[in-house]
Parts: C-alpha cells; structure tokens; sequence
C-alpha cells in the first residue's frame, strides 16, 4: 500500500470571492484584470494528497493544469503546499474557451497511464463551470473504479475505503487501486502555502506539453448562445396569517383553489 503515485488536477479558475460580471455582448464573462486562483476543491485534493504523502501513503505527487501560461501560477501554489512537480499542458486562450470536461479527461488518463498512476485525486467540480464530469470521464476512460464526494479517505488492505457525500446523507465505498476519486468540501481544510515552501515550489520541476502530446484534438462540440445575469430577486412581501398566506398562493395558481 506504500508509496503510491498521486495525480492532482489543478484548475485555475476566477477566485471565488470575486463577483462576476457577464461581458455586454453576453459571449461569457470578464477574465481581464480578475483575480485568479485554484479551484478550491482542487485545492481539497492537494491538501488530501500532501496528507496521504505525510502518512507516508503516497511517494510522489503531481500536480497538473490545462489552460493558458497563467496557470503556471496555481501549479506553483500547488507545489508550494506539496506537490512534488507538475505538468502544464499548454492551451492558447481561443483553444482553452473551447475546452471541454472530455478534453481534459482524456488528457489526464493517458498522464495517469504514462506515469504509472496509483489515485487520481480530483475536484468534485469547478466553480466556474460547475460541470462535475471531469472525475467521472476520467475513471471511465481508464475503466478504473471511481469514488465521487468524498468526505473521507482511509487505507484498507490494499484499497482505500470513501466515505461519500450524498443527498440522504452518507456512503461507505471500497475502491480498489488504481482508482480515480473525487474531493468534496468537508474533506479536508487546505493548508496555506508558507513562504520557505513557496521559494522552495520554484526550483521543483515543472514540465510543459500540449495536448497533441497526448493525442487530444481541443474542438468543441458545444456552442454557448448567450450568457446571462440571473434575474434580480424581488422583494417578499410579509403576510399576518396563514389564510393570507393560502389566499396568495391559489391567486398566484401555486395551490389549487
């Protein structure tokens, strides 16, 4: 059960406390002069493979991020908290707009396969997109067991045993190695990159591909018509008893009359 090898994805992505703003000709949203910063639950799963690594788990660690030269910052970041080195798979700003979870999927299980992979550990989904298929596609590609939402990874004999997150509440799940598994938000709390660690990220290694190194063609099969500001909420109005109440809702046809 030593020394497995850990994939990370990292995806660079607007930070989360910025507010979003859609561009006038409704094509997407502004990018230019925003803060970035990792996906926060890819920064879950980077936090749970430094762990795994600190129990002596796991030997190596590699982060990886597709996208434009920026996003060597968050691989950066990613060695700063434990990574062990990292692969940029360059993607030009009209390619990267056109990429999709699949593209991505397809790029990480070949890495998996040509680096001898043990667990790739991935966030449950991106906050820009909220797409939540990249781990999925990931594990199918490969045909590798997947555990999605976790909560909880422990080693077992050989396995390791998710605790899941979902809608009724928790699931147990034994995946066998290798495996792909998805990181949810009650995880773990990532660490923050100190700066002796941050010094020491810029010596480790960093390779730089394409994906064609990976035999990945980067063509969209999706068009986005138009992108929109969700409607301002108006404002609720306050009722004195539950007959009003009643009365409102059967006007509004919300209830049956």
């Amino acid at each position: 059960m030593s020394g497995l090898r850990v994939l990370v994805g990292c995806k660079r992505v607007i930070d989360y406390a910025v507010k979003i703003r859609v561009k006038p000709d409704k094509t997407g949203v502004v990018t230019d002069g925003v803060k970035h910063s990792m996906n926060p639950f890819d920064e879950i799963a980077i936090e749970e493979a430094v762990r795994m690594k600190e129990k002596k788990l796991a030997s190596e660690i590699i982060a990886v991020s597709c996208g434009p030269t920026q996003c060597q910052e968050t691989l950066r970041t990613a060695m700063a908290m434990g990574a062990d080195k990292s692969i940029h798979v360059e993607v030009d700003a009209a390619t990267y707009a056109a990429m999709q979870p699949l593209h991505v999927a397809k790029i990480l299980a070949k890495i998996a396969q040509d680096n001898k992979i043990d667990v790739v550990l991935l966030g449950k989904q991106a906050i820009d997109d909220d797409c939540n298929q990249t781990g999925q596609m990931t594990a199918a590609l490969l045909d590798w067991p997947q555990a999605t939402f976790a909560s909880k990874i422990e080693k077992t004999d050989g396995q390791l045993k998710v605790v899941k997150e979902i809608d009724g509440g928790l699931e147990t799940v034994q995946v066998k190695l290798p495996a792909v598994i998805t990181t949810d938000l009650r995880l773990n709390e990532p660490r923050y990159a100190t700066l002796p660690n941050i010094m020491k990220a810029k010596k480790k290694p960093m390779e730089k591909k394409k994906p064609s190194d990976f035999g990945v063609e980067v063509v969209s099969t999706q068009k986005v018509v138009s992108v929109e500001d969700p409607p301002v909420r108006e404002a609720g109005q306050k009722l004195e008893t539950v007959e009003e109440l009643v009365t409102k809702l059967k006007d509004q046809g919300l209830l049956p009359s």
